[in-house]
């Protein structure tokens, strides 16, 4: 299992113990009580949504081709994932961003599973998995933006 994994995995479960025994750090539960805080971290979370991207328009400027590097970088910023919602916010939320916010944790877990163990098995199961993934990253980007709209909407 690759490093990006086992912390993923960590991460995930760190945040779901916090999320099903209710756990607040107080400095930054305060922290996100603030207007101004929240919007900052959510455009902080939106960057780091939108990095996430990178790669798949680099793979359709290049057809298809990844580099590794790319992929590596990929690979971590995902697994740091759970962090940066973290920073955002302590909870799911209720109605759509309970929608976006599980959302969100299913591509995670999509992402930490291994790719190469997939695509050697099965490749139809190896593009149902990438479209899954692809998929869910534009549901996430688009509830995001709604979210955005809402915030500032009802302000």
């Amino acid at each position: 299992m690759k490093s990006t994994s086992i912390l993923g995995y960590i991460l995930l479960a760190a945040y779901l113990v916090q999320l099903i025994f209710p756990f607040q750090w107080e400095p930054l539960y305060s922290l996100q009580q603030d207007e101004m805080y929240k919007r900052w971290s959510g455009l902080g979370l939106l960057v780091f949504i939108a990095i996430q991207w990178i790669l798949t328009l680099y793979r359709i400027r290049k057809k298809g081709e990844t580099s590794s590097s790319m992929l590596d970088l990929h690979k971590w910023m995902g697994a740091l994932s759970p962090v940066v919602f973290y920073i955002h916010t302590m909870s799911f939320g209720a109605q759509y961003l309970l929608i976006l916010s599980i959302t969100f944790f299913f591509n995670f877990f999509l992402g930490l599973l291994n790719v190469a163990v997939i695509k050697s098995m099965n490749q139809t199961l190896y593009k149902w998995w990438y479209m899954t993934h692809i998929f869910c990253s534009l549901i996430i980007t688009l509830f995001s933006f709604y979210h955005i709209w809402i915030v500032f909407y009802y302000e």
